[in-house]
């Protein structure tokens, strides 16, 4: 048995135009970056898949710029991409993780270079790679999949890496464990998931990409024979009628930004569409987390906040009056991936967690 205690981890986050990468040692952050590209660059490569040992090569200069030898890590630890559904915790890169992440298709994202990076320098390293949490996490009621309409079935797609982790230091912050609690969690940042748990588990999902409250840039849920309209008659190609629901819709297909911090200043300075368009997201938001509430029965141990818009105190607040009948509700603005994704790989080290193997449903 090892009696190593401090663990140097590298954390990987691909981005559409960035990769985020940090170093740790335990818990602790010793150094964290954004390399950005300039999307000429990127424009080049007609896959994400494509773009791999462009973004690899960057970082291995990061690495060599820094003075941080492979051979110092402990564990390198990816984003997860757009896996198939799998059950929440941290797991070893392995080959069908592989497979899929290079696979051009549907499923092309930046996130899936994570594993594929944490993989090769890992095997330079010597140490084995791991990836936490994945947006595809799925531990779905068998009730919550069910979509009205047969072939059609929902799916779990959420910020799960980020509400896990909030997840866990919230019922720590309380005096209690993940897994004896049921909360109704909402991830607020450009996409909007609002997720049940029940005892550790995620039972229920709205939002992220394609239902629920309407975002910064994403429409959430629409009226279903009008977005029949807007396809068949509007003109617009598939590619087209997607980008107005994620990336053009929610704030800025009301008011132009997908920034809460300037939709805050147009209220601030009078702006009275802005701030309907505003209350209409808490609005929603609120709904959605009093829909969660009856996935539990009503038996909330607590309401928790988090994403870089639980930043915004006014939203916060809106939220809160709406909900706070309901249970306690607990805020934590922000998100930290990179520590999510540390703190995932610390614990399979330390010996807390045995590392999970993906296989695909």
């Amino acid at each position: 048995m090892s009696t190593q205690t401090n663990y140097r981890i590298l954390a990987i986050n691909p981005g559409s135009t960035s990769t985020k990468v940090a170093l740790f040692e335990n818990d602790t952050l010793l150094l964290q970056e954004t390399l950005r590209y300039d999307t000429h660059e990127l424009a080049d490569f007609a896959h994400v898949p494509e773009q791999y040992a462009f973004r690899r090569d960057t970082l291995l200069q990061w690495l060599e710029k820094h003075g941080i030898g492979v051979t110092s890590l402990d564990a390198v630890v990816g984003r997860g991409g757009l896996f198939g559904p799998l059950e929440s915790g941290t797991y070893a890169v392995n080959q069908a993780m592989l497979v899929e992440m290079r696979a051009v298709g549907p499923r092309e994202h930046a996130s899936n270079l994570g594993v594929l990076m944490a993989e090769e320098i890992a095997g330079l390293a010597g140490v084995s790679a791991f990836t936490v949490d994945p947006v595809t996490v799925d531990e779905l009621d068998d009730l919550a999949r069910f979509s009205g309409l047969a072939g059609i079935e929902r799916h779990s797609i959420a910020h799960a890496l980020n509400i896990k982790a909030v997840a866990r230091r919230a019922a720590a912050d309380h005096g209690a464990r993940y897994e004896d609690l049921n909360l109704v969690i909402a991830h607020l940042g450009g996409g909007v998931s609002v997720t049940a748990h029940r005892q550790g588990r995620m039972v229920d999902v709205s939002g992220a990409l394609d239902a629920g409250p309407f975002s910064p840039e994403r429409s959430g849920t629409l009226p279903l024979l009008d977005v029949i309209e807007l396809c068949f008659e509007g003109g617009c190609s598939k590619k087209e009628i997607r980008k107005k629901l994620i990336g053009q819709g929610g704030l800025v297909s009301y008011l132009g930004t997908n920034s809460a911090i300037e939709v805050g200043r147009r209220i601030a300075a009078g702006d009275e569409k802005a701030l309907q368009v505003a209350r209409a997201m808490a609005y929603q938001i609120a709904k959605e987390i009093g829909a969660m509430a009856t996935v539990l029965e009503g038996e909330v141990d607590a309401i928790v906040l988090t994403g870089g818009v639980a930043h915004w105190s006014e939203l916060v607040e809106w939220i809160n009056t709406r909900i706070g009948f309901i249970a306690p509700v607990w805020t934590y603005p922000g998100e930290d991936e990179m520590l999510a994704l540390a703190l995932g790989a610390l614990r399979v080290l330390c010996g807390e967690e045995t590392a999970r193997e993906y296989a695909p449903r």
